[in-house]
């Protein structure tokens, strides 16, 4: 009987051991993290025992932070990125070097050598950018205060990474056998060879990038852009590593070159499948990594190891937070992500274990304290959740937070106070009406209280925020936050859990708006249709036109509008026919509009009421209009 290829075995086991535990930590209300550390214990050496090759599966799994880092870069745009260079340098240099000097002094305090002291304390100041991140992009708090801060801080520790693994062979009883590590004219080959790949990255996602992906978007194949996206973070994680950088930081850096493209939706939904599974390999082997041996010949050192290095973490940690002034309902989960172990510890100290820095023994103790952390930190979430979510959901009145005993009763919820929230606010707070907002920017919330609403903080995905703040009892709920995503799950989570209330809803865009159609949520207006029409009637005004005219052609475009976008729904997923009727309805408005027009004018006595106007030549629809030409 014919056996199963290796790689096809490994396939089938972790997916089947994904499929099976992250349903079930979900459920028990852990998350996906936690499911993904656990399959990955389960399958391990310590586990089953299904897999042995665990550094191989963990250097392959590692391209899943790779493509983590190149969708963060997507979002941001190069000026937004050099907006962050001082809290990337600033605080970023402040956290690794602070965590290294206490976590140094407390290894040389109980008598380590300063080599094992040192090297120790680097590695132990990095925290898992794959956790982090994932948990900051889950609870939608990567644009808060304490999310950039994060980020910033995540961000230089890869960059930090690089001289540290630079370092360690200096330190360790190797040094100078690895002769192109030393020599003047190697080091000055080195450096120029890093500063080249650098320069031919930036200079490459400017001038060649776009070009290039234009040309294969052109073959009108999909499946070769998506290769092409993937043949990109390949191919610069691959000169990244040929001159001993990050992959990660070069991804980034690729990221963020293009985050002005007019591709970066196309290569983000390309790439986010692979992204996901990858990163859930990643964590599936950092659970096969711990070393349960080690554990279980030291539990007590173990536990201290962990305990220690978290604590004098996260002492730093929070301190730094209430220097930057970082929202106090903020610290917490900024402490916690940021105290934990990060995946280029691993690096730094299987690198420092071959360079005989210290023995293999001492590694496996530090890797296994590392993997611990990562495993528990997201326990550790959920304690903070359950612990401190009464405690932070509502401001203070005054000085201190009050704790919410019970529900609240209004009959209006707020999920977002921003433009649109804020005036949706105004006028039930001037007809005398109570609203409840919620939102997980601290600023705005702080504004919001001033004014007297009764205000929450956090994210409004979160079913225990939404009963703490009163949707059992409210009757309309206002989904009024700006990100597409974070509003189609609030909707979920409320046509779930809460059926009886009423959803008036906020759309970015058409897209968007048939989305919020397809979850059942009739009551929706798009955000800036009705102050584009207001505009356009004031431009017809200034070439002549009267004011009641203009206001009856804004009358009638807005009411074709809304019709159209209703003909237009039933067909929003067959992209020819939404397209045609689209076309269709275009073509009918200019008509109808030329007609009314020419009406107008034969029943005029003279043109001298807008001189002009009647020699505008309106465009009619081609047939090679934009894609996706329609309502708006």
């Amino acid at each position: 009987m014919a056996h199963a290829p290796t790689w096809l075995t490994y396939g089938f086991l972790y997916l089947a051991a994904a499929v099976l535990a992250v349903p079930i930590a979900r459920a028990l209300g852990l998350g996906a993290i936690i499911g993904y550390l656990a399959a990955g214990i389960a399958i391990g050496p310590w586990g089953l025992a299904l897999v042995s090759n665990v550094q191989d599966i963990l250097h392959f799994a590692e391209f899943g932070v790779v493509l983590m880092l190149f969708l963060v870069g997507l979002e941001l745009q190069p000026s937004r990125l050099w907006s962050l260079r001082r809290p990337i340098f600033g605080l970023g240099s402040a956290q690794v070097l602070g965590c290294a000097a206490v976590l140094f002094a407390a290894g040389w305090a109980v008598g380590l050598p300063w080599r094992v002291s040192l090297v120790g304390a680097l590695g132990l100041a990095l925290s898992s950018t794959a956790i982090a991140l994932q948990v900051l992009a889950e609870r939608n708090l990567l644009r808060t205060s304490s999310g950039q801060a994060a980020f910033s801080i995540l961000l230089f520790q890869d960059v930090a990474a690089i001289p540290i693994l630079a370092l360690l062979p200096l330190l360790g009883g190797v040094a100078g056998t690895d002769g192109a590590g030393h020599a003047p004219g190697s080091v000055a080959l080195e450096a120029f060879k890093t500063v080249a790949v650098v320069g031919a990255i930036v200079l490459g996602g400017r001038l060649l990038l776009r070009p290039v992906l234009r040309w294969i978007a052109k073959s009108k194949t999909p499946e070769i852009f998506t290769a092409a996206s993937l043949l990109l973070v390949v191919g610069i994680a691959m000169l990244m590593v040929t001159v001993g950088l990050s992959m990660a930081l070069g991804a980034f850096l690729a990221g963020v070159l293009l985050a002005d493209s007019e591709y970066r939706r196309e290569l983000e939904t390309d790439i986010e499948p692979f992204k996901g599974l990858l990163l859930g390999l990643f964590f599936m082997a950092v659970g096969m990594t711990i070393d349960f041996g080690v554990l279980m010949r030291s539990p007590g050192l173990m536990a201290l190891l962990l305990a220690g290095f978290l604590a004098l973490k996260a002492v730093m940690i929070y301190g730094l937070a209430r220097v930057a002034r970082i929202p106090f309902q903020e610290r917490p989960v900024f402490t916690l992500l940021l105290a934990q172990g990060g995946e280029f510890a691993f690096v730094v100290f299987q690198t420092a274990a071959g360079a005989q820095v210290f023995a293999p023994e001492t590694a496996s103790l530090l890797i296994g304290a590392v993997a611990l952390s990562m495993l528990i930190s997201p326990l550790l979430l959920v304690l903070l959740d359950r612990v401190l979510l009464r405690r932070y959901a509502e401001l203070p009145q005054g000085s201190a937070a009050q704790e919410i005993s019970e529900p609240q009763d209004a009959p209006v919820l707020i999920a977002g106070f921003g433009r649109y929230g804020q005036i949706v606010a105004r006028v039930m707070l001037a007809q005398g009406i109570p609203a409840t907002v919620l939102d997980h920017s601290v600023e705005m919330l702080e504004v919001a209280h001033t004014f007297g609403y009764r205000v929450h903080y956090g994210d409004a995905t979160r079913l225990d925020l939404l009963r703490i703040a009163g949707a059992e009892r409210a009757r309309i709920f206002v989904v009024a936050v700006d990100d597409p995503q974070q509003s189609l799950k609030i909707v979920q989570l409320v046509r779930k859990h809460f059926p009886r209330l009423e959803i008036v809803a906020r759309a970015r865009d058409v897209t968007h708006w048939n989305a919020l159609r397809d979850l059942g949520v009739t009551r929706v207006e798009r955000e800036v249709f009705e102050s584009s029409l207001a505009s356009a009637r004031t431009v017809l005004e200034l070439m002549g036109l009267p004011e009641a005219e203009a206001q009856q052609v804004a009358r009638r475009f807005r009411e074709h509008n809304i019709a159209l976008a209703d003909r237009m729904y039933p067909h929003h997923k067959d992209r020819t026919k939404f397209i045609a009727v689209a076309r269709e309805g275009r073509q009918q408005l200019v008509e109808q509009m030329a007609k009314e027009r020419q009406e107008r004018q034969a029943g005029a006595a003279e043109e001298t009421a807008y001189p002009g106007y009647a020699d505008v030549k309106l465009p009619t629809a081609s047939p090679d209009g934009p894609p996706g030409a329609g309502p708006g």
